[in-house]
């Protein structure tokens, strides 16, 4: 499969868009991990054939005849959308998402849409009302999650490019379980309309791909202001393509980096990371070692702060308005109750509680209004570290991907694989996970680079450098 820079080429070059998308589309028929979970031929074909005639009409479109695969918790207008939750079966959303609608304007065609944890609960894509997605890597083992489908859609050859969406490393972390880039932009970075929210202060919508280079030409399609959404930021994102494309880095570079990090990690994934940091070295960056001793609380305050939103956004699924309603009900009570008993997974049910109990009356002030201020004092601890550097490396996942079924009764043990990934999403700054060789089991590890606000450029562009060194 070619990298979604050379199919856009080659289809703008007089090429169908039709050969790709069909060719996609088998690939999807053919697909064993379960990371396609809906398959959209018709409506696919039908939009290649647009792509065409747009083509000879003398337009250039930036992503033309691409296929790509969105995560099951992104609108797209006429097909059934349910983040992967029985409480949703059958919606069918009458909008498509603004990221998701920017893509197919820009030429890129809608395959399929991909399986992911339940609500986007989950770091291991088990909590699935469809069931486990499969690394592509080892079908014994986990994807990451929760956009495992996506994941593992684009680490299959399925497609070029998947949406994702990243709450606490859920772009970032199956990025570097199944060896793909990954990329989590600025909060607000990227519209969040259209996204089935999770938590809606963390929340942000990413591109998942196999080159920098396609994650950065996605990003700067889908990034921009977007009326729909209050939280977007209104800047412009010209020149995150040829970001992506520079194999070069700024001159004087300082790159930070924790050692205290090095300690809980796989020593597969630790070499790995010491590599990483010797291919910067040797680019010309200067490693400068810091400390984040706020990090520490991180994986606390957001799972206070996520299942507080959780609970909030998840409080509109009641069996009435859409989704599953529960066979006669003797109340109304009742209707509202065992809809959602029927309809959320164990998982979601468990943040539910979680989050609920965090906003009640009594007990607010003491987690989710704490875990708010320590929130500040990690972003403060990201501020004082850009101050004396450019960027950060560290790595993406503490292991290799571990066996399916390996960590399903143990949410606490899950809950840890995003202690490297959580950090950013608490301060809303971007990061990409980028394949950087394997561990010792012989399976795909990826570090991570992190930029201030608003610096994707200058993420691609260090990104991409890392990059070349692990070819």
């Amino acid at each position: 499969m070619s990298t979604a820079i050379a199919i856009a080429a080659a289809v703008q070059a007089g090429q169908s868009a039709r050969i790709e998308v069909d060719h996609a589309l088998e690939r999807a028929q053919r697909d064993t991990t379960n990371a396609v979970i809906r398959i959209h031929a018709e409506r696919a074909r039908a939009a290649a054939s647009r792509v065409d005639q747009r083509i000879a009409a003398g337009e250039r479109l930036p992503l033309a005849g691409v296929p790509i695969a969105v995560k099951d918790n992104l609108c797209v207008e006429g097909l059934e959308t349910t983040a992967c939750s029985k409480i949703l079966a059958g919606f069918i959303p009458p909008y498509t998402a603004t990221a998701v609608a920017r893509l197919e304007q820009a030429g890129a065609v809608v395959v399929a849409t991909t399986n992911m944890d339940e609500f986007a609960f989950g770091s291991s894509n088990e909590t699935s009302a469809y069931g486990p997605v499969r690394n592509p890597r080892d079908p014994t083992r986990i994807p990451g999650g929760s956009s495992g489908g996506s994941a593992a859609a684009v680490a299959a050859g399925i497609v070029p490019l998947a949406l994702g969406s990243d709450t606490g490393g859920s772009i970032r972390q199956p990025a570097s379980l199944c060896g793909v880039v990954g990329m989590k932009p600025t909060y607000g970075c990227v519209s969040r309309y259209g996204l089935i929210a999770f938590g809606s202060s963390l929340d942000q919508i990413g591109p998942l791909a196999t080159t920098v280079a396609d994650a950065g030409l996605c990003l700067e399609v889908m990034a921009g202001h977007d009326g729909f959404d209050s939280t977007s930021a209104q800047r412009p994102t010209a020149g995150l393509a040829a970001a992506g494309l520079n194999r070069t880095i700024p001159s004087g570079l300082r790159v930070g980096y924790v050692p205290a990090h090095a300690t809980g990690l796989a020593s597969g994934v630790a070499a790995r990371l010491e590599a990483a940091k010797r291919q910067l070295a040797q680019a010309g960056a200067t490693l400068v070692p810091i400390e984040m001793p706020h990090e520490t609380y991180a994986v606390a305050v957001y799972y206070v702060i996520a299942t507080g939103e959780a609970a909030s956004n998840l409080s509109r699924f009641d069996g009435i308005r859409y989704g599953h309603r529960t066979a006669q009900p003797a109340t109304l009570q009742a209707l509202y109750g065992q809809s959602r008993a029927e309809g959320f997974g164990w998982e979601a049910k468990r943040r539910i509680m979680l989050g609920t109990y965090a906003l009640s009356a009594g007990y607010y002030d003491a987690y989710y209004a704490q875990a708010q201020r320590v929130r500040t004092m990690v972003v403060q601890a990201f501020e004082r570290a850009y101050a004396s550097v450019d960027v950060l490396l560290g790595a993406t996942a503490p292991t290799t991907a571990f066996a399916l079924g390996d960590k399903v009764d143990d949410p606490m043990a899950m809950y840890m694989n995003d202690v490297c990934t959580i950090p950013s999403n608490l301060s809303g700054h971007p990061a990409v996970s980028v394949p950087f060789g394997v561990g010792a089991d012989g399976l795909p590890v990826g570090v991570q680079v992190l930029a201030p606000a608003l610096q994707e450029a200058l993420l691609f562009r260090v990104a991409q450098v890392v990059e070349d060194g692990a070819l």
